[in-house]
């Protein structure tokens, strides 16, 4: 679980020694992220997840969910720009998008950067989280303002299960799956073939975040998010960047019925012909660059056995507010 400690170390300044504040993330057992903060803006619970916004030195405006940093400032354009542009731009004409989380807005913001889309539902399970970022994060205040979006408080599953609608492009912006949080049963087999599968229009593709993608890390859930939605879809594609905020390299897998094959030079074309503003990470070489894994990992997915499901869940390390 993430914390908030006044650390031991001192720095230096010109009158001598100050002591900082800093966050501290456990990743593993035996090894800790901490970053020196400016200060603690803000800090809430709801009755899914403990929530927080902090102010940090190295990476600006900070949000903090169940001890798990979200987004960062300073760095989740790289996050969002992976999950959001390689599944529109490789739809033909996506009109109308479903986000499954999303609370914070950012994934909105990009998505309605698109010229065809029409439509974006955010469904977002936790009503604090969304108001506390609507009120925090100005950077997607015009994003929540604009009249295509439509923000749903519900559980994504119960509101794709329950609703005729279907979509262009369904995007999986969920929590990690961790023991007790709100999110895992998100992640199964079941879900992706009987709610998500039934819910897109043909030539539909879903694209999910799939945690930590690193040398070490992908096994926690990568892999299995990977192998899992080879079990449903005809095209399974993973791709990984690396977040300095997240301290690793971070994984998304999209998949569809229908080939998913744009090199990078017609990626750039439906760039410049549908996206409002300029990317800041991704262009077509860069998503080359993503979806070519190395040795050790793609060998990793490919012998990959494990399906994950409710009974069977793998989950990266920490604990959610249930546990």
């Amino acid at each position: 679980m993430g914390e908030v400690a006044l650390s031991n170390g001192q720095s230096h300044s010109l009158n001598g020694y100050r002591k900082s504040c800093w966050y501290e993330e456990e990743i593993e057992d035996n090894l800790r992220w901490c970053f020196a903060l400016n200060s603690i803006l803000h800090t809430g619970a709801s009755q899914y997840q403990d929530i927080a916004l902090l102010d940090t030195k190295p990476f600006g405006k900070a949000l903090v969910i169940d001890g798990k940093l979200q987004s960062a400032e300073t760095d989740e354009f790289i996050y969002h720009e992976c999950l959001v542009h390689p599944p529109v731009l490789h739809h033909p004409n996506p009109k109308n998008v479903f986000i499954m989380g999303g609370g914070e807005g950012s994934t909105a913001r990009e998505l309605l950067r698109h010229n065809t889309i029409d439509q974006v539902i955010m469904c977002d399970i936790d009503e604090e989280v969304v108001d506390f970022c609507k009120s925090y994060l100005v950077a997607n205040g015009e994003a929540f303002c604009d009249p295509r979006l439509k923000v749903i408080i519900n559980d994504a599953r119960a509101e794709l299960e329950a609703g005729e609608e279907r979509y262009d492009v369904i995007v999986g912006d969920l929590a990690d799956p961790i023991d007790g949080g709100p999110c895992y049963k998100l992640y199964t087999k079941s879900f992706y073939e009987f709610t998500v599968k039934p819910r897109l229009k043909e030539g539909g593709i879903f694209v999910t975040q799939a945690g930590p993608a690193g040398i070490f890390s992908h096994t926690e859930v990568f892999s299995s998010i990977y192998n899992t939605l080879r079990q449903v879809f005809k095209y399974v594609v993973a791709y990984s960047a690396h977040i300095p905020s997240y301290a690793d390299i971070w994984g998304w897998v999209m998949a569809s019925d229908f080939p998913l094959e744009l090199n990078a030079e017609e990626i750039d074309l439906r760039m410049r012909q549908r996206i409002k503003g300029e990317n800041r990470y991704l262009d077509g070489k860069t998503f080359s660059s993503a979806s070519t894994l190395s040795k050790v990992v793609r060998n990793s997915l490919d012998n990959e056995t494990h399906v994950y499901t409710e009974e069977a869940a793998r989950f990266i390390h920490g604990h959610g507010k249930h546990t």
